[in-house]
């Protein structure tokens, strides 16, 4: 009778080879047909592990609140400007000190180098091309000097969630301001974790086990594993407690006691701008800037915690006149066009944060990915303000966007 045994990783590794040049042309290719963030999430549908890409993909709950908002980018119209002259077009904004080429920032997501084995070095790397800030998450899967060093010349954000140990916070983000970061970001709506129902049902867990479902998978998508099987253990780089599942991980570690005390507390520790994401009320938008906040992220975390939630782009003229000229207004969730960037800017945004559109490139491609996504919402961005018949942001208006009438916000979509 053969004797059986388990492989070691000496002898497993030679076997786990990089993709060849040939499909590495032929991924280029897609890329450059790819002429929207959807044909990108097609791409990236097929190349990673299916819990890799609902993980990204998905919403909390019966995914309402993301259906929602995308739904209320669809239903804007625009009111074009006719017998202008658009030869010369200007997309770039001043936002929190900074120049950004567009009017936009890409957020901060956790668990990057699961989607692809270069993870936030490669999204860093187009953002300092494109000329647009990147956030690092607290829970990212590079650390905060590393990211630094793949690119000195990018606009870094840091985003932060308070722990329930506060020395191990101000550590970390004295570790952010020695590294450069510009801006902090910090996280409100994570009370407790969202119920993301397509990561239970695909038992997705930090890091990704080894189930009969993944052995099948690996079968289908072998360039995937090997690039994680052959590179550097997949963990959270500011995390010292990263076992179980996302939810598990939130539900141990980050504090449900959050305050405006404590974002006082942590304008102490924090000499730049310190912007707060996850407001939806005006009330809460004014009491975040008067504690110290130099500007407030309009969002519902991408539609991944509160299903239900209001729909950002209907709360953003609200929390935008709440705020006025005290600092900074910025939105996400639901934005996948450079339209969509545009609707928001000309209704009180100075910027937007996308996450699942430049996430869709990364799956689909690595730092090319990232690359061709931010090249596409830049020339959408450009081509839709000549046809409103405006030269730059700072021209947009409501009277170019308008959104869904007040009547119609609570229907579903």
């Amino acid at each position: 009778m053969t004797e059986r045994r388990l492989p070691r990783w000496a002898e497993l590794r030679p076997l786990l080879q990089v993709e060849a040049p040939a499909l590495r042309q032929r991924r280029a290719r897609s890329l450059g047909r790819a002429q929207t963030m959807l044909d990108l999430r097609a791409l990236a549908r097929r190349r990673v592990p299916r819990s890799v890409f609902d993980y990204v993909d998905g919403g909390a709950e019966a995914e309402v609140s993301l259906a929602r908002a995308r739904q209320a980018f669809r239903e804007v119209q625009l009111w074009p400007r006719v017998l202008r002259d658009v030869r010369e077009v200007d997309p770039s904004t001043a936002l929190l000190g900074a120049r950004c080429a567009l009017p936009l920032v890409l957020a901060p997501t956790g668990f990057t180098r699961m989607l692809h084995h270069e993870g936030e070095r490669a999204v860093v790397r187009a953002a300092q091309r494109a000329g647009v800030p990147y956030t690092l998450s607290t829970m990212g899967t590079v650390a905060v000097e590393d990211l630094a060093a793949a690119a000195p010349e990018a606009t870094r954000w840091f985003q932060l969630y308070l722990w329930q140990d506060r020395a191990a916070s101000r550590e970390l983000v004295q570790r952010a301001a020695a590294s450069g970061y510009e801006t902090l970001v910090l996280t409100v709506d994570t009370a407790v974790a969202g119920r993301r129902l397509r990561d239970v049902r695909n038992g997705m867990s930090v890091p990704p086990a080894l189930r009969a479902r993944t052995l099948a998978d690996m079968a289908r998508r072998p360039h995937w594993w090997a690039n994680l099987l052959t590179t550097a253990p997949l963990e959270f780089a500011s995390l010292r407690d990263s076992g179980g599942t996302v939810a598990d991980l939130v539900d141990r570690m980050f504090d449900p006691s959050l305050t405006l005390a404590d974002l006082a507390w942590l304008r102490e520790q924090w000499d730049g701008p310190i912007v707060v994401k996850g407001v939806l009320r005006p009330e809460d938008a004014r009491e975040a800037v008067a504690a110290g906040a130099d500007g407030v992220v309009v969002s519902n975390h991408g539609g991944r915690q509160l299903d239900r939630a209001a729909t950002p782009l209907h709360a953003l003229p609200r929390v935008a006149a709440a705020v006025g000229d005290r600092a900074s207004v910025l939105l996400d969730t639901g934005v996948l066009d450079g339209a969509d960037i545009v609707a928001a800017v000309a209704n009180g945004a100075d910027a937007v944060m996308v996450g699942r559109a430049y996430l869709y490139g990364l799956m689909a491609g690595g730092e090319a990915g990232v690359a061709r996504a931010l090249a596409i919402l830049q020339d959408q961005v450009t081509r839709t303000m000549r046809l409103l018949g405006v030269t730059s942001v700072d021209q947009l208006t409501p009277d170019h966007a308008a959104l869904t009438p007040p009547h119609r916000l609570l229907e579903e979509p």
